[in-house]
């Protein structure tokens, strides 16, 4: 059988970096590419695991928008009360994403990843069987723990095991399942719902979590520890053992896998928060963290409330229901209704991942946050009509919201985030700025229960058209954009506390 050559000047054994021979491409040596040039099966793994934690999110934040009314109704649940019940997987994630994510700059990737997805099994089974409202809190919150971590390590383990040409796309690809996972979260709802007239359905939409978690976890034991965190560690007897097993394929390539052994000027700092607040970081740290947090004032109010806004807006509901039957009825109807807007999330996505590499980050994250604004100002519109001029306004308004809310900000805050800090504050840095962000969150699901009541609809979207503008201003003054430069080329832009022109835009 004949044997692929590189493509480019490499010879084998000679030392190279860690991103030259994950980005190279095997080919025969009449130049036909090699059919081993695309994913590996080990870095297809990492891609679905990862991208596994992504739908337990959107699935879990959903989901509680839909059990929410039953959940209410059966602890007879306050207002303060509820919005706690809405507000603590949030705070979770707000604290795991720094005080766990931040962990895999220290004891590496894969840890981390693991460890996450078992905590997470095990709060959605304490979840499910919960006696009182208390252990459901602490369940709630210990599950948002755990997918806090998930979003600064399932970058990670993407963005450093893919190749530089397709690491937007496949970091995106996998923050799809978010949009997948919200969906498949109100279906589940909107399945139960239609099968029960219990008050306590919504323990079923908990435990149908808990087998594919745990499947999830098991096969995150079999994955491989990111080479370029070893490498930047010091690491490189282990991190060339763990790259040649990331690029195992049929015919083998590469043969030799020989890794320079320099380790990142900056390797020491990766334990140090207070770096991130320092040139050259500042930056990085205030566009990977503002926007985010203003994004996520609209997404998970507007998204974990989105059933509840459509059943009060519409008048085809019972405003006093009060028997298990009537709040299952109104509950069903505002799921329904959620499920089709919020399968417009995944079509935003989906455009977002057509668009990232021809755009770039910085352009569709201003054009999405501009698009949201304008579809709550639609939506904000309907509270000032009837019929059915009101239920094109609503629905017109939340399903322009969603698409942009993936095409833009909602997906290049994530993918950002993870791409503009250096491998040795990444973890830290990532998981900072989801912290910062689900501030936002935390300030949304908190109080939007009781500012509907007390602003009504119209007054809380207005807002959010505020925060959505602000978003597309801050991008721009503050944008760096990353699009087609390796995770060696991000890191470099540290070099002497100065980024080069070239990185930055304007």
């Amino acid at each position: 059988m004949a044997t692929p050559a590189p493509e480019g000047d490499d010879e084998p054994g000679i030392p190279s970096t860690v991103q030259r021979y994950i980005d190279e491409t095997p080919r025969w040596r009449d130049g036909t590419p090699a059919g081993a040039g695309g994913m590996t099966s080990m870095q297809s793994r990492i891609w679905w695991l990862a991208s596994a934690g992504k739908f337990f999110e959107g699935l879990i934040v959903f989901l509680i928008g839909v059990a929410l009314p039953l959940i209410t109704a059966y602890w007879s649940l306050s207002t303060v009360e509820t919005g706690l019940l809405t507000a603590a997987p949030l705070a979770g994630i707000m604290v795991g994403a720094t005080a766990l994510g931040g962990l895999s700059d220290r004891f590496g990737r894969r840890q981390m990843f693991l460890i996450e997805m078992v905590l997470f099994t095990l709060f959605v089974l304490g979840a499910t069987v919960a006696p009182g409202f208390v252990v459901f809190l602490i369940c709630l919150l210990g599950m948002g723990l755990a997918l806090g971590c998930d979003y600064p390590t399932a970058h990670t383990m993407i963005s450093e095991t893919q190749s530089t040409v397709s690491r937007g796309q496949k970091v995106l690809s996998a923050f799809a399942f978010q949009a997948v996972g919200a969906v498949a979260g109100t279906l589940v709802g909107v399945a139960i719902l239609t099968n029960t007239d219990s008050l306590d359905a919504w323990r079923l939409m908990f435990g149908v979590v808990v087998v594919p978690a745990a499947l999830v976890a098991v096969g995150r034991l079999f994955i491989v520890q990111s080479p370029h965190w070893l490498a930047n560690v010091g690491r490189v007897d282990e991190a060339q053992v763990e790259l040649k097993r990331l690029l195992d394929r049929t015919p083998r390539y590469p043969s030799v896998v020989s890794l320079a052994t320099e380790r990142s000027a900056h390797a020491a700092e990766g334990q140090k928060l207070g770096s991130l607040f320092r040139r050259p970081w500042r930056r990085s740290t205030i566009l990977a963290s503002v926007p985010w947090f203003l994004q996520d004032l609209g997404t998970y109010g507007i998204g974990i409330f989105t059933p509840t806004i459509i059943a009060t807006t519409l008048g085809d509901v019972d405003h006093n229901a009060s028997s298990s039957s009537a709040i299952i009825h109104n509950d069903l109807l505002g799921a329904e209704g959620a499920a089709f807007i919020d399968t417009f999330l995944l079509v935003g996505i989906v455009v977002a991942i057509l668009l990232v590499n021809r755009l770039g980050r910085m352009r569709l994250q201003i054009i999405g946050f501009v698009g949201c604004a304008v579809g709550l100002a639609i939506a904000a519109a309907s509270t000032y009509a009837t019929g059915t001029v009101q239920t094109v306004l609503i629905f017109g308004g939340f399903i322009l919201f969603q698409f942009m809310t993936n095409l833009g900000p909602n997906s290049m805050t994530y993918v950002v985030a993870g791409e503009v800090f250096p491998t040795s504050l990444r973890g830290m840095g990532a998981g900072m700025a989801a912290s910062f962000a689900k501030v936002g969150a935390v300030l949304t699901s908190f109080l939007f229960p009781i500012l509907l009541v007390s602003w009504g609809t119209s007054t809380v979207l207005a807002i959010l058209v505020g925060t959505s503008l602000l978003g597309a201003v801050i991008t721009w003054k503050f944008r760096i954009e990353t699009t087609g430069k390796s995770v060696e080329d991000i890191d470099s832009m540290y070099e002497e506390h100065a980024a080069p022109p070239e990185l930055a835009e304007g």
